[in-house]
């Protein structure tokens, strides 16, 4: 009996090998955030989202279960320029000291950042620039980087590992931006209507133009004289398309959208999970509802 054991362990130790090296816990703080880490960790890291798509990136409820999770991680990864800004009551909460956190703006393009001093008549600015830069995926390649970089400090022996797929990654970034611009291209109209200013980075990679928001200032809902001047703005412009975030109100897109012709289509800044390739899949996705939405007046 006692050999049959040992063989038996033998086969399962032959079929199921013990890893030689521990994966990297890592906590990332958008599903965006979590896919471009899983496509360069690979099998070398277990990664866990915080916001889900759905979720206000702004907003996210600093949960005891999520600092549980990230009690447990190595690494944090952050959207940062003050989007994330709840990460801090998560990590706090965490009481993991050695946790590292990764603040992934770091070498992205950044836009919107304001000139002069920021005041609470301007909204929800951030005084750092516009946070949702994830959505050009050159920025993308940029965190994939950051990411490798991070995980090559953290775990040596894998280091080639994670920059070669960072390489990778960035290489499939490039072709999904030429996807996307030849996608635009071919638009009638290319001008579109957004409720949040989550989307200049996706207007400003792909041509595409944002005549304005419905939102007259970051974070204010629209007023009755500010839903009129769109009224005007939408056939005046040749507007495609309304762009709107799950997460805000739909009740300006849908009066505009019957009193003005243009079609809403709510779409999340963020990809649904944070899988590899979720987060690319995505950004092709956000462009082929634009490219599905016919404009004010016929085109396309």
């Amino acid at each position: 009996m006692r050999h049959l054991l040992i063989v038996v362990a033998l086969v399962l130790g032959a079929l199921f090998p013990v890893p030689a090296h521990a994966r990297l816990r890592v906590a990332a703080s958008t599903t965006d955030l979590a896919s471009i880490a899983s496509s360069v960790g690979g099998e070398q890291v277990e990664v866990f989202a915080i916001a889900r798509a759905t979720a206000d990136p702004h907003r996210v409820e600093a949960l005891p279960s999520a600092m549980v999770r990230v009690a447990k991680a190595q690494l944090y990864l952050r959207v940062g320029l003050g989007l994330d800004q709840w990460s801090g009551a998560i990590v706090d909460g965490s009481r993991n000291r050695r946790l590292v956190i990764v603040d992934c703006s770091r070498g992205v393009r950044v836009l919107e950042k304001p000139a002069g001093k920021v005041d609470a008549s301007m909204g929800d600015v951030h005084p750092d620039g516009n946070p949702h830069y994830w959505l050009d995926p050159r920025n993308g390649a940029v965190v994939a980087h950051t990411i490798a970089e991070a995980f090559a400090t953290a775990d040596p022996v894998n280091a080639a590992q994670y920059r070669a797929r960072a390489e990778a990654f960035g290489r499939e970034a490039e072709t999904a931006f030429q996807h996307g611009r030849a996608t635009v291209a071919a638009l009638k109209s290319k001008t579109i209507l957004t409720y949040h200013r989550s989307w200049p980075y996706l207007a400003d990679a792909f041509g595409l133009e944002i005549a304005e928001t419905i939102e007259p200032v970051p974070g204010i809902p629209p007023t009755a004289r500010h839903l009129a001047d769109l009224q005007k703005l939408i056939p005046a412009r040749g507007v495609s398309v309304l762009l709107q975030e799950p997460y805000f109100s739909a009740d300006a897109g849908k009066f505009l959208q019957r009193t003005a012709g243009v079609r809403a289509v709510t779409m999340s800044p963020s990809c649904d999970d944070g899988s590899a390739g979720s987060y690319l899949a995505h950004v092709q996705a956000v462009l082929a509802a634009i490219a599905g939405a016919p404009a004010a007046g016929g085109g396309k």
